[in-house]
């Protein structure tokens, strides 16, 4: 189940990243949840949660919310992604500019549970502090080449 955990993943992202919310529904389960920190920058900045319930929320969020938001360039860097049965571990960073202009950067961490097949529950790890000075504060103009991370 490894290797196929791992497929899985990789496949959820690839309809992720397309933000098509037929595809995205496709991979997760009716009952899926998406656990990040809460009060983290994305979900105050939408004026939502950082605990999705279900696969519709999910796919909004996945499909409308964050294409609104990372509104270009956004790019994600996988570091790690280990499976060991029915959990796959992804290591990444993302880069993006936001809706207000800022340049967002971060490293996180997902444990992705998957059940029959499908994602069944998401946990999201980052650094909630840094989203926050990226998305509320000191961070605009940063980028590449810039100084700043």
């Amino acid at each position: 189940m490894s290797q196929h955990g791992r497929d899985i993943v990789m496949d959820a992202w690839k309809a992720f990243a397309g933000h098509d919310a037929d595809r995205i529904s496709e991979v997760f389960t009716e009952d899926a949840e998406w656990l990040a920190p809460l009060g983290n920058a994305t979900a105050v900045a939408l004026e939502g949660s950082g605990h999705m319930i279900g696969g519709k929320a999910i796919v909004r969020f996945l499909a409308e919310d964050f294409p609104r938001f990372f509104v270009r360039d956004v790019t994600v860097t996988f570091h790690g992604i280990y499976a060991d049965g029915e959990r796959v571990i992804v290591e990444e960073t993302m880069t993006a500019t936001l809706a207000n202009g800022n340049y967002y950067a971060n490293d996180y961490c997902f444990v992705f549970e998957l059940r029959n097949g499908l994602i069944h529950r998401v946990r999201e790890y980052m650094d909630t502090a840094r989203g926050h000075r990226m998305v509320f504060g000191e961070e605009k103009g940063g980028g590449p080449g810039s100084g700043r991370p």
